[in-house]
């Protein structure tokens, strides 16, 4: 089991937490919502919770909360920039199915 970054995740990740002057990491998750049903969720997180199973890859601590975990075990977290749009990618082996508007999936 195992959630991993880019290096081009990583290094924003580290450079976003360096300017907010304080963080542990990121936390990923998914939220039920859309029309497939999951959605990503992310966050910066200042301190850990009790229940958070944590991953470290490059330098970054990534905390995954266990309800999560099924449905993102194996997804890889990177950073793009298409045009003039950038933002995180969820590279998700589970994944079976996106919706048009690409906001949620379908495991």
């Amino acid at each position: 089991m195992a959630v991993t970054l880019t290096e081009a995740a990583a290094r924003h990740v580290n450079r976003y937490l360096g300017k907010r002057g304080k963080g542990v990491g990121v936390r990923l998750g998914v939220k039920t919502t859309g029309c497939s049903g999951l959605a990503y969720k992310l966050e910066y997180v200042d301190e850990f919770a009790p229940e958070d199973v944590v991953f470290e890859d490059q330098g970054v601590k990534v905390l995954v909360d266990p309800k999560s975990l099924a449905y993102i075990d194996g997804t890889r977290l990177d950073f793009v920039r298409e045009g003039l749009n950038e933002g995180f990618k969820f590279i998700n082996p589970n994944e079976r199915d996106r919706c048009g508007c690409g906001e949620s999936f379908r495991i």
